[in-house]
């Protein structure tokens, strides 16, 4: 897949990115306890064409295998591996692997070292360089803003992300390309359902999406119930 957006190598302006970078200890509780609380934080990428940025609005947890109920569906299941390696080490890192050998997607990692918890970004709404994100799919540049971003692959092409240039990326260092920011947008509920695209642990209500927004994928599978998010 054509890498459309370059990695910029230096300390991004404050001035340039909304809000406030997210402490390690937000990313430190389970992988299902941090994802609904991402909801409405923004994944920005700083990159030579400007500041992207999306507003996360549907997400997915996978859980690490020391839990007690095994998550067959999680890359961490079967142990370390070259791969998977970033999910075992310090929490609020990008985890980014490719799908299909063209296609990619971005995670989280949660919790402290060793467990391996972590959360798929499925969804952002375009907030910052819209027509740049809506370029990098290959779109027109008043594209509706739900075809550009809706999907984990498809996020990740609007910002730019590849295995090679992002995974592994420190996401609360404020040197970091690749950071998730909190602009006080105010998220009080989430719809939980079961996560899709997954062949095992498909019974697991492990989605978190923000309930009737135009920008989450798959929008006929929402079919959960809403929780309140404290």
């Amino acid at each position: 897949m054509e890498e459309v957006a370059q990695v910029v190598r230096r300390r991004p302006d404050a001035a340039e990115n909304p809000g406030r970078l997210l402490r390690r200890s937000f990313f430190h509780p389970p992988p299902e306890r941090v994802a609904p609380r991402l909801l409405g934080k923004l994944l920005v990428h700083s990159t030579r064409a400007g500041v992207l940025a999306g507003r996360i609005v549907e997400v997915e947890a996978y859980l690490g295998p020391h839990n007690e109920q095994p998550d067959p569906a999680a890359h961490s299941h079967r142990g370390p591996t070259p791969r998977n390696r970033v999910i075992f080490e310090t929490a609020g890192h990008a985890y980014v692997y490719a799908i299909y050998g063209r296609y990619y997607c971005m995670n989280v990692t949660c919790e402290p070292e060793g467990q391996a918890g972590c959360v798929l970004v499925r969804a952002l709404e375009p907030v910052l360089g819209v027509a740049q994100m809506a370029r990098n799919r290959g779109l027109a540049i008043h594209a509706p803003l739900r075809g550009i971003a809706s999907g984990p692959s498809r996020l990740c092409q609007a910002l730019g992300l590849t295995r090679t240039r992002h995974n592994g990326l420190d996401l609360t260092d404020p040197s970091s390309p690749l950071q998730l920011r909190d602009d006080g947008f105010a998220v009080t509920v989430a719809l939980v359902t079961t996560r899709i695209g997954i062949r095992h642990a498909v019974e697991l209500p492990l989605r978190f999406a923000l309930p009737g927004h135009g920008c989450v994928s798959g929008r006929k599978s929402l079919t959960g119930k809403c929780v309140r998010i404290g």
